[in-house]
């Protein structure tokens, strides 16, 4: 059998060990330290914005903290992006909060600014004003935040950007992760860059920061002995772990740019196959690291699904996969408010994420391709 081709596998730049290292050799292998204090300004100094960080366990532990921080209580409704993966929304679960979920858009499949109004107002006549907006850069594509921000400044709703596909995505020119409130970051393993598991939390001032820290480290009062007034979380990031994040930030820009070659690549090889759209940049004020290459298969043209190609590279040993399905056809959010089409629910039926890792060979391109001219040509 031919060896895997992952869909977005680890990629390792070379300096990580000696991170680690110098974490060993200082016996700081404890959730605090001078890694997770450079990794945090090292993200800093990259986003290139007037905000700090605070890294914790994952980006799923950001997001939690965030809803807390804008006080989504037990019985409140936060509004939530349907297509998305299910750590966008298993946080306002956590607090005891109802999700109202929006459709896409088909520029960039992200949350819908009309559905977004409709849905607001439509839940205040109800009597029920969403606490906070949980807005999605999927795959690595800005949102709409210009429009998504006016609808919510208007109703003074707080947004907290799901950015955890976008590290190094800019909308306009400035990094997805620094527009709303709080933005959330992860390194999970199979991210632009990892550091096993792990994520972050972007705040504005200094103010909410800490309080992400305190929280995250167990609420523990400045007393002498253990004294906690406040339900805390083991959601900070380790020493070691954030070793890796040091070593990984050192090669970030290189492998922005290995995925969007790759997305290039794409492009290059669907030009002339009919009835297959790669996603892509609306325009110039999107700038994706395009985390993971998809595409859009209308069967009508071409004669294929998504399926036939996703079987096509499993027999090939070639990982793929379908878009996310959207959080309201799940059967864990069932009875959760959906406003909006069918946008979200097409763009699950007909869509493919591509093998799209910074560290895939001529070689893996090669069969790639082979794999795909055979099924559509």
């Amino acid at each position: 059998m031919n060896s895997k081709i992952w869909l977005s596998s680890p990629h390792m730049g070379g300096n990580e060990q000696k991170y680690v290292n110098e974490a060993f050799d200082a016996n700081w292998v404890a959730p605090l330290g001078p890694n997770v204090d450079g990794f945090e300004k090292d993200l800093e100094i990259f986003l290139k914005e007037e905000i700090k960080v605070a890294a914790l366990s994952a980006g799923t532990a950001a997001l939690h903290l965030s809803l807390i921080e804008c006080n989504v209580k037990y019985g409140d409704e936060v509004i939530c992006q349907s297509m998305t993966f299910s750590a966008s929304a298993n946080p306002i679960a956590y607090c005891g909060a109802t999700p109202i979920f929006i459709d896409s858009e088909k520029d960039t499949w992200n949350m819908c600014p009309a559905a977004l109004k409709e849905a607001i107002e439509d839940r205040i006549s109800n009597g029920k004003k969403p606490k906070a907006i949980i807005v999605v850069h999927l795959y690595g594509m800005p949102a709409k935040m210009d429009e998504i921000l006016k609808i919510a400044e208007e109703y003074n709703i707080p947004v907290i950007e799901d950015a955890a596909e976008a590290l190094g995505s800019k909308y306009k020119g400035k990094a997805c992760g620094t527009f709303g409130r709080f933005g959330i970051l992860s390194f999970n393993g199979n991210k632009i860059i990892t550091t096993s598991g792990g994520g972050a939390l972007v705040c504005h001032n200094q103010e909410d920061k800490d309080k992400a820290v305190f929280l995250s480290t167990q609420a523990r009062d400045n007393a002498p002995h253990y004294q906690h007034s406040h339900i805390g979380y083991n959601y900070r990031m380790s020493n070691i772990v954030a070793g890796i994040g040091r070593g990984q930030m050192e090669v970030l820009n290189d492998r922005v740019e290995a995925r969007r070659k790759m997305h290039g690549f794409y492009v290059e090889l669907f030009r002339d196959i009919g009835g297959v759209e790669v996603f892509s940049e609306p325009s110039e004020d999107y700038f994706s690291n395009h985390w993971l290459s998809a595409i859009i298969i209308n069967p009508e043209i071409t004669g294929k699904t998504r399926e036939d190609l996703r079987l096509a590279f499993l027999e090939d040993n070639i990982e793929s996969r379908p878009l996310w399905k959207p959080m309201h056809l799940q059967p864990v959010f069932a009875d959760a408010p959906y406003y909006g089409t069918s946008v979200a629910e097409a763009l699950f039926d007909n869509g493919l994420c591509l093998p799209s890792g910074s560290n895939l060979s001529d070689e893996d391109r090669l069969r790639i391709a082979m794999v795909i001219k055979k099924t559509f040509l």
